[in-house]
């Protein structure tokens, strides 16, 4: 997969893309990500992207000319890709919306700064996306936060399979708790099925704990859930035990 990335900051994204398992697959080619600075279609010998809102308020608006162009630049250039705008009005992104995009061969991310885009530029957008009910002082760390989390969905970016399919929201709840050594620590211990060996009653007891925690912790993503018979009963037994 491609990503691009519109930014007034490219250096921001240095540490983090070198890094650990998100660099890993910036090296064996898994991802590709160009980051560009729409800097450079300023007006101007000072290159200005930004300007004072009409009406009067507070801090910059981007102006619609110069990101606008650089938007459909990118657009006219190798293959086909929707242009996201990174913006707390976007719809949030979840896992299945990062699923639903991991089939794409290219993605283009728009970072806003200062107060916002001016309005006319939000036609570029294919789609908008926020990362929650917050404000960030622009959108280099949302591109981030996707970035990441879309990596991990390619395949050969973790190298175990399994570990990607059981985290939280991967398939609707939240993860199962997780434990290692020493089994006995400050008095508490381990539950007794880890040490088993059963294999079967451990994958129950673990779909019956993430549903449980999702349950109490977040209720709203529990409400949303399709349980079939199987994670009913994995559930009924988890409260009886």
């Amino acid at each position: 997969m491609e990503i691009d990335i519109l930014t007034l900051i490219p250096g921001a994204f240095q540490g983090v893309f070198s890094e650990s398992i998100l660099g890993n697959a910036l090296k064996q080619g898994i991802l590709k990500v160009n980051l560009i600075s729409f800097r450079e279609y300023g007006e101007g010998k000072h290159r200005v992207v930004d300007d004072a809102a009409f009406g009067g308020g507070p801090g910059m608006i981007l102006k619609p000319g110069p990101l606008t162009t650089a938007i459909r630049d990118i657009r006219n250039t190798g293959k086909a890709a929707p242009i996201v705008g990174l913006t707390p009005q976007g719809v949030k992104l979840t896992q299945n919306l990062l699923r639903e995009m991991s089939h794409m061969p290219r993605i283009v991310l728009v970072c806003g700064r200062y107060e916002g885009f001016d309005e006319r530029i939000r036609r570029e957008f294919d789609l908008e996306i926020s990362l929650g009910d917050y404000v960030l002082s622009g959108g280099e760390i949302a591109a981030m936060v996707f970035v990441d989390a879309m990596a991990r969905l390619l395949p050969g970016t973790v190298g175990d399979k399994a570990s990607v399919e059981q985290d939280s929201f991967y398939d609707g709840p939240l993860d199962h708790p997780q434990y290692t050594r020493p089994s006995e620590w400050e008095g508490l211990s381990t539950p007794q099925v880890l040490a088993e060996g059963n294999h079967s009653k451990i994958s129950n007891w673990r779909k019956a704990q993430g549903l449980l925690k999702t349950a109490v912790r977040r209720p709203d993503l529990f409400c949303r859930l399709n349980l079939g018979g199987k994670e009913k009963e994995h559930l009924r037994d988890c409260l009886v035990e």
